[in-house]
């Protein structure tokens, strides 16, 4: 097993009866009869694979990727909600290429952040894939976030984060003319990316290797196969029958789910653990009209509370020279929901019932009051982009796109914020690796996280 890996081993035995709700792109789940996306993939009614991955989301399609790459023998095949690869929370996000700096030394959200960008880096290159290494600046705009700051500088330096120097304000106004701040970290190699563009090129890595990609396929249930078809050759090398909600199968003998903002629902299907519950976050974007993105030169962060895994409002300027402000933090009421009034009955229950969110709520409730308030007045959150480019008007911004971020939450309403893998015991839980907690900066880390993912596949079933 993979040191520092948060494992949980449930009582995973047969599959529990099908789950037949609304999921996100990342969990591989969907509707309709699946659509290889090149013509050596197979159809559902004839597959049987080595290895099958729940989920085309960038984490998913990188460990594919690795997987096939480093078991080229296998055959190795990737289920997928939607008819497109990567369009939930890889689709979803601000698009910045993280450092390293914030998270704690010697974890191993830190070492696969700083691993994981270089590597993200290099890849491009390679692919051609374009990338701009545009710098951000965490800007300290009250006196009483300067400590603060300066911990965090020095987290970074334990961290191994290449290029950072603290700056004062003179130096904060030649990198960005238009930001005010009392001193800031400045990070040369933050950068930003189209990451959807980064997850289908992994997707043509593994197809390209020979590796099968289904989409359209929402998947109902995961079991052993029966008794009578064990006995035939098919149920005999490929145990595990994963059926959609059209009544097709794949068999396959081994599991790896990389299933998003549906982790802990796809683990209840096979019969594992449903916890830590997944509660969604939603995060809204802003837009800078175009005519005022010159206010705007790289990445403007504020001092993040370390109370909360949210980073906070910041300026993201975006491959296509557009300026995004945001995100908030927000619960949403759906787990695809994002738009503000998109509600699902099933997906609020599960989230008062079963999860820590009360508990959460009732610790942090200024917190979430302030970030509804913003969400819900421009004023408000204009007024906190204030604080540091004071020229933003109200008439400068309009609404923008919004993403729904999967947050790992336990029943005591702890944020988990460390990666958890969970599989069982008996017959389906030895074959399964769920991947239940992929934390933030997931796309940055993610050629890094695939290797780990890949280890933990090959140690654990013995390839």
């Amino acid at each position: 097993m993979v040191p520092a890996l948060r494992y949980l081993v449930g009582a995973c035995g047969r599959a529990r009866g099908g789950f037949a709700g609304d999921f996100p792109g990342a969990s591989g789940l969907a509707s309709g009869r699946p659509r290889p996306l090149c013509g050596g993939s197979r159809s559902a009614s004839t597959s049987s694979f080595d290895i099958v991955i729940v989920g085309g989301g960038i984490v998913g399609l990188a460990s594919a990727r690795a997987l096939i790459l480093r078991h080229p023998s296998l055959s190795i095949g990737v289920l997928e909600k939607e008819k497109d690869l990567a369009v939930h929370q890889t689709g979803h996000n601000s698009g910045v290429i993280h450092s390293g700096i914030y998270y704690k030394p010697e974890s191993l959200k830190a070492k696969l952040c700083v691993q994981g960008a270089a590597l993200l880096y290099e890849y491009c290159q390679q692919k051609g894939i374009s990338y701009k290494q545009c710098g951000k600046l965490i800007v300290a705009v009250e006196q009483e976030e300067i400590p603060r700051l300066q911990a965090l500088y020095e987290r970074g330096l334990q961290n191994g984060v290449q290029g950072l120097r603290l700056i004062q304000q003179d130096d904060i106004k030649k990198k960005e003319p238009y930001c005010r701040g009392l001193m800031a970290i400045d990070c040369p190699h933050t950068g930003i990316v189209d990451y959807r563009q980064v997850a289908l090129s992994f997707a043509q890595d593994f197809q390209d290797a020979g590796g099968s990609v289904l989409t359209n396929f929402e998947v109902k249930d995961i079991e052993m196969a029966k008794e009578s078809l064990s006995r035939s050759i098919d149920g005999m090398q490929y145990p595990i029958v994963i059926k959609n909600i059209k009544g097709e199968e794949i068999r396959c003998q081994y599991v790896v789910t990389c299933a998003g903002l549906y982790s802990d629902r796809i683990s209840e299907l096979s019969g594992c653990s449903p916890d830590p519950r997944i509660v969604p976050f939603r995060g809204d974007y802003l837009l800078l009209k175009p005519e005022k993105c010159y206010l705007v030169k790289g990445n403007i962060y504020p001092v993040p509370d370390s109370r909360f895994p949210f980073l906070g409002v910041h300026f993201t300027p975006r491959m296509d020279g557009s300026i995004w402000l945001g995100p908030n933090a927000v619960l949403a009421f759906k787990r695809e929901g994002y738009r503000p009034f998109d509600f699902s009955a099933t997906d609020v229950m599960d989230i008062i019932i079963n999860s820590g969110l009360i508990k959460l709520a009732s610790q942090n409730f200024s917190y979430g009051v302030t970030e509804m308030y913003k969400a819900c007045f421009l004023g408000a959150t204009v007024k906190y982009l204030q604080k540091f480019i004071p020229e933003i008007t109200i008439n400068d911004i309009f609404r923008g796109p919004a993403g729904v971020r999967a947050q790992a939450l336990d029943r005591d309403g702890n944020l988990v914020d460390d990666f958890v893998f969970d599989a069982g015991v008996g017959d389906i839980g030895n074959r399964i690796l769920h991947v239940r907690n992929a934390p933030s900066p997931a796309a940055t880390s993610s050629i890094a996280i695939s290797g780990m993912i890949a280890d933990e596949v090959q140690q654990r079933f013995e390839l």
